[in-house]
């Protein structure tokens, strides 16, 4: 017995004013019969919602900006998938609709701005800052849906993940071993469409020669490092290598480059940023971008400040060898400390670990000394990454905001932060409340 099929979204159509009048000149094409219809993203007549004329209006909330866009490019991927096939929108399509455009802060695509506002980028970049922030944030879609299928997490933001979600849909359709090899299927499809909609939406995004080059190159390098820092801490836990060297390089190309270094980027590349300064950017983000990786590390064994042991262990028990964790390990090798590798060789790895158990590892890193090296590394990171990004001539309108939003990543969120944006526009985020509310 098949499960009821979940509704496709109603998405509300554009306006007839935003689409381009059909031209006299083409006539219309009967398509065979039982052909898939041709559906085509009118993006160019329609960049953007209405609503941003002024560059201010995306100053006072660029989150909020990215999401209305989001909701607005969303809305007509969802139209070609329903006119495909009315299966694949509504278990595929809408699920990444759904995912993008709920949870997370949206942290990558706000560097992204304020990196293209510090750097004098202004009114004419609207769309492009917006939409390339839009893509920042399908891809972030893609690398955490193939993280937890391939980490095997049930849980995501709160929720079901969406291989899990789609687990769920199909639970008494066959076997439960086929059903879970289906659902792992259905995620890597999913992040896959991801993908394929970020980079649909990044070559549809008209820009100026040379910083449609300059544009696409970044992209790919993100992308492929991205998937490089992936295969690395997939490898290192089958293969058990503890070296926090190897951990920490993993941590910089599966996060750090492209959660800070990346976007600044971008937004820096889009605003035509010199040379000096867009090494400077470059040099600020690898920095930061490494400590914001630490900082997760640390949060996921620690919890958020304020709430110790909410939503913690992920990677203890997914057998990641983060580099917390290989500092610890090598520590007690050091140190001679059998207790402790005993305790990291039980644990690690261990799927039905519990909150004492976890409290054991807790107390290992914080014995070896591990937990208080990763904040003084934090804390050197940070500042070397704000010396460089202090070196760089920007425009204050941007380059406040983004400072703030540079130290806001690297020390952990909190209600007690400064809010990213100008101090006349808005009052601080709101804290999260888990390691993934981060993301």
């Amino acid at each position: 017995m098949r499960p009821p099929e979940a509704k496709v979204p109603q998405v509300v159509a554009r306006s007839p004013a935003a689409r381009l009048p059909p031209s006299s000149a083409s006539p219309a094409r009967t398509r065979p019969e039982g052909a898939a219809p041709t559906v085509r993203h009118d993006e160019a007549a329609s960049a953007l919602p209405a609503g941003f004329g002024e560059v201010s209006a995306v100053d006072a909330d660029p989150a909020e900006a990215v999401g209305r866009v989001l909701a607005h490019v969303l809305s007509d991927r969802l139209r070609t998938a329903g006119a495909l096939d009315g299966l694949f929108a509504a278990d595929l399509a809408a699920r990444v609709d759904h995912f993008t455009r709920t949870g997370g802060k949206r942290t990558r695509a706000q560097l992204l701005w304020w990196s293209l506002r510090a750097c004098g980028g202004g009114s004419e970049n609207i769309v492009s800052g917006l939409r390339l922030g839009a893509a920042i944030e399908l891809l972030q879609t893609c690398a955490l849906v193939h993280d937890d299928v391939m980490d095997g997490s049930r849980l995501r933001r709160g929720g079901r993940a969406l291989h899990a979600d789609v687990e769920a849909q199909y639970a008494a359709c066959a076997p439960a071993h086929q059903v879970t090899r289906f659902s792992a299927a259905a995620g890597i499809l999913a992040g896959d469409l991801a993908l394929v909609w970020a980079d649909d939406l990044v070559a549809e995004t008209a820009l100026p020669e040379p910083s449609a080059r300059a544009v696409r190159r970044v992209w790919s390098d993100m992308r492929t490092q991205m998937v490089a820092g992936q295969y690395l801490d997939v490898h290192g836990q089958v293969t058990a290598v503890h070296s926090p060297a190897r951990a920490l390089r993993a941590a910089c190309l599966k996060s750090a480059l492209y959660s800070v270094e990346r976007p600044l980027t971008l937004g820096a590349v889009l605003a035509g940023a010199d040379n000096a300064t867009r090494r400077a950017l470059y040099a600020a983000g690898r920095c930061v971008g490494v400590a914001f990786q630490l900082r997760d590390d640390l949060t996921d064994v620690f919890g958020e400040a304020g709430t110790p042991g909410e939503d913690c262990g992920g990677d203890v028990r997914e057998g990641k060898t983060t580099y917390l964790l290989a500092l610890a390990r090598a520590r007690a090798e050091a140190a001679g400390d059998g207790e402790a590798l005993a305790v990291l060789d039980a644990s690690l790895g261990d799927a039905a670990l519990t909150g004492p158990g976890l409290d054991e590892v807790r107390h290992v890193v914080e014995r070896t000394g591990a937990r208080g090296a990763v904040e003084k590394k934090i804390g050197r990171l940070l500042d070397l990454g704000l010396r460089h990004y202090d070196g760089a001539v920007l425009d204050p309108v941007g380059g406040a905001p983004l400072r703030r939003l540079l130290r806001r990543a690297a020390s952990g969120a909190s209600s007690s932060d400064p809010d990213p944006r100008p101090a006349p526009r808005g009052a601080g985020a709101p804290a999260a409340t888990s390691r993934e509310a981060r993301r």
